[in-house]
């Protein structure tokens, strides 16, 4: 699977994205064109998880403090109070998924951002580029 996070493209990942060394975005298309099947745990800075997505849908939801939009070929996670995109997701040409913008807390407590010219989290940043994961995890931070 094709995976690009902001800028960066990842080829042949295994659908898994791991930050910090620690898989956290797990996704899988059910047939070609959609839709995406998006495993996401949310974590708050002190390591804490009050929701959690399974199969694009929110399994777990504390407080009702996020909300999914999707469709066939996208998802989007939102934080209800602050109206805050934590994750958006797209299907577009050749399957390829493309995450253009989020900002979400890894396990380990730091910040994740992505934006179109760059991903980042803790002291690491990638910009626009090409990575060949050769059937691994694409591999952030």
């Amino acid at each position: 699977m094709e995976i690009q996070i902001g800028p960066h493209l990842y080829r042949n990942t295994d659908g898994t994205v791991e930050i910090e060394g620690l898989p956290q975005l797990e996704m899988v298309l059910a047939k070609p064109g959609g839709p995406l099947l998006v495993n996401f745990p949310v974590f708050d800075s002190v390591g804490k998880m009050p929701a959690k997505l399974s199969k694009s849908t929110l399994s777990y939801n504390e407080g009702g403090a996020y909300a999914v939009t999707k469709d066939q070929t996208s998802l989007v996670l939102t934080n209800t109070e602050s109206g805050q995109e934590i994750l958006h997701i797209e299907i577009q040409e050749n399957d390829r998924v493309v995450i253009p913008k989020g900002e979400f807390y890894t396990l380990k407590g730091h910040v994740m951002k992505i934006t179109s010219s760059e991903w980042s989290v803790d002291r690491v940043t990638m910009k626009a580029g090409e990575t060949d994961m050769k059937g691994k995890p694409a591999s952030l931070g």
